[in-house]
């Protein structure tokens, strides 16, 4: 009798015993966990001590507390049924289930359901072209301080004659080269130095006396510089002297605004999953918009840098959400397509940004130049929906079956049933809360974030370390960077071609390895070879960008949607790490000039080798919840994920 019960319940369950919630067996439950606890903390406090009655104290207080433990485990096993019970009661309230019926769980996965109504049709592409205007907008302030920073070249400013006396007078008869030439130092190479000044001016430079004592004296700059603004009308170095002595608050704005990134990616990889897609990534659009044109009207450096931290806060919501809500909205065989369309879009806006800088001079200009697309984003976000992955993982049927009609129909397919949405794993996860420390809660999971943040830091490390130390072709910034910015894109569209051909775990793996293979080539080849050395340093750059575009595309896959906006948020996070060392390394070549190159390239490899430990992704559905991380050996597309209730035949007995 009680093998049928259990056949019978394998097979599907009826709704009054489902709904039953039994305390009895949870409270017996309880007392043998107590039982058990008081026992062995007794055995082993009297195997230590040998104290008998120490023991059965140490035994009556592991009884209470597991006891207790127990007991609070029952009361949420007891409240989750409950909520069971009121969601099932809904159902039958609104006819989707028959009160007194039996019940099947069968298995039908999310991409099915896209299937149905198209997983790449008019509304999802609508969706990407909305999404790439915002995505453009990031590399345009993740590099901005190349521009916005740059040092035109400048020299001390000699107007001030008020205490040189009747040396003055002479001064003011003299041409702006030869008042120059008795005022300022010369390097070797003949040019005039930038930082430096006669303590007394050299007027016998004048008689063609090339050289003077070794011993003459020289000051800092006391009246501040001039500039040669060919090139640059105004930048941050210009309007507040962050030159000589203060040159290094020219980095540090940027390390400032990669801080906000970092603490961004936290936040916002919470609050993503905790209130979805769309409504966080309004906030990023607001954020990022207001901070960023506030700081083109800061009237201090102190004010600047405040509003870029809130800037990169807000930016990384932009770029956290923006793909994985278009990935999350696309079928299993456009997944790699959609995560090279968003890379591009990073490579469109490094092209822009260099085109920008070109035709405005002026920084407080150019940074709201920059910013203007966001105003287009938030114009446009209403028609953005929000992920229905998360939607049906979050128990919200009814908001997920909304959306998916309005996809049906935006794509001219039927609308979806209702009873395909009924998802008994939301019943189970909606009210569940998911923080970043379920990410390491589980074993897979666990392995999948310890990989996942080596690889993500080796990637940004090795981009930024390869980015920063290219030399030019001797041409002037903005073409340079522009060349940069273009050589990206084959490598991009190479790497289109593999992740669907060879998988992404040996996409990730051989750009990492191939990246420190160049890196380690130009550590062998002599600099008189530059041409060598330039050609394979642009390969490297290009391999490094497309491990970029394959880890975005392979996190989001690998991560379940419960957790996936706390996973690339994570890995942000580490990110911003490596691109924080990266420019540390560089400085390393005090110590021995190769020692960067070697250091960036064991961190391309040791990464590219870590990459190899991860599962593989491709045409593997996206997984709902950490249980389909932990418990299925593989996902392929004919795996499910989705849990929806029909009726049971009379066939099933």
């Amino acid at each position: 009798m009680a093998g049928e019960e259990q056949e019978k319940n394998d097979k599907g369950f009826r709704l009054p015993g489902f709904v039953d919630v039994q305390r009895t067996p949870c409270a017996r439950e309880a007392l043998l966990h107590g039982a058990a606890g008081s026992l062995v903390a007794g055995l082993l406090h009297f195997l230590a001590t040998s104290r008998v009655k120490r023991s059965f104290d140490v035994g009556y207080a592991g009884f209470f507390l597991t006891t207790l433990g127990s007991w609070c485990y029952c009361r949420m096993h007891n409240a989750q049924l409950r909520v069971q019970q009121r969601i099932i009661q809904e159902g039958i309230k609104n006819k989707i289930i028959y009160e007194g019926s039996d019940v099947h769980a069968y298995r039908m996965k999310f991409e099915k359901i896209l299937e149905e109504i198209n997983g790449f049709g008019s509304f999802q592409l609508l969706l990407i072209v909305l999404l790439c205007s915002s995505r453009i907008v990031l590399p345009c302030h993740y590099l901005l301080n190349i521009f916005i920073t740059a040092v035109p070249p400048h020299r001390c400013d000699l107007s001030d004659l008020g205490d040189l006396g009747d040396a003055a007078e002479t001064l003011t008869n003299l041409s702006d080269a030869q008042r120059l030439t008795v005022s300022v130092p010369k390097h070797k190479d003949g040019t005039f130095k930038s930082c430096e000044m006669f303590a007394e001016r050299q007027f016998q430079l004048l008689s063609n006396i090339s050289n003077i004592s070794a011993d003459v004296s020289t000051v800092q700059c006391h009246s501040g510089w001039v500039y040669d603004n060919s090139s640059f009308s105004s930048t941050l170095a210009t309007e507040w002297d962050l030159v000589c002595d203060r040159k290094s608050l020219r980095n540090t704005t940027g390390t400032i605004f990669f801080l906000g990134v970092m603490v961004g990616s936290i936040v916002f990889g919470f609050l993503c999953d905790k209130y979805g897609r769309k409504k966080t990534l309004l906030v990023s659009y607001v954020i990022s918009m207001v901070f960023s044109l506030a700081s083109a009207f800061a009237n201090s450096y102190v004010m600047f840098a405040v509003l870029r931290f809130l800037t990169g806060f807000g930016m990384t919501g932009i770029g956290i959400n923006s793909l994985v809500l278009s990935i999350e909205w696309v079928d299993t065989d456009h997944r790699s397509f959609i995560g090279v369309i968003g890379s591009l879009s990073w490579s469109v806006g490094n092209m822009m940004l260099a085109g920008f800088a070109f035709l405005v001079n002026d920084w407080r200009t150019l940074v709201m130049v920059v910013t203007a697309p966001l105003g287009f984003a938030v114009l446009t976000w209403w028609w953005i929906p929000e992920s229905a992955r998360w939607l049906l993982a979050n128990g919200k049927v009814e908001t997920a079956q909304f959306y998916l009609d309005r996809c049906a129909k935006f794509n001219k397919r039927a609308k979806v049933n209702v009873e395909t949405l009924c998802n008994k794993e939301d019943l189970e996860t909606q009210d569940k809360n998911y923080t970043y420390l379920h990410l390491i809660k589980t074993p897979k999971i666990r392995k999948i974030s310890v990989v996942i943040g080596i690889v993500w830091f080796g990637v940004a490390a090795t981009y930024y370390g390869i980015s920063l130390n290219i030399g030019g072709f001797g041409l002037n910034a903005y073409l340079t960077h522009f060349i940069y910015a273009a050589i990206e894109v084959p490598a991009k569209l190479m790497i289109y071609c593999l992740l669907d051909i060879i998988g992404r775990r040996k996409c990730q793996s051989g750009t990492l390895l191939l990246t420190g293979t160049c890196i380690a080539i130009n550590i062998l080849v002599p600099r008189d070879l530059w041409i060598i050395r330039s050609v394979v340093a642009i390969l490297g750059k290009g391999l490094s960008e497309a491990s970029f575009t394959t880890v975005f595309l392979y996190t989001s896959e690998l991560y379940p949607t419960v957790v996936r906006q706390n996973g690339l948020g994570y890995a942000n996070f580490v990110s911003r790490v490596g691109v924080s060392v990266a420019p540390l390394v560089l400085l390393l070549d005090d110590v021995w000039t190769p020692l960067p190159q070697i250091v960036l390239c064991c961190v391309a490899i040791s990464s590219g080798l870590a990459s190899l430990l991860l599962p593989e992704t491709l045409k593997a559905r996206l997984p709902q919840t950490i249980d389909d991380i932990e418990e299925e050996p593989g996902r392929n597309v004919a795996d499910s994920s989705a849990v929806f209730l029909e009726p049971k035949s009379e066939e099933d007995g």
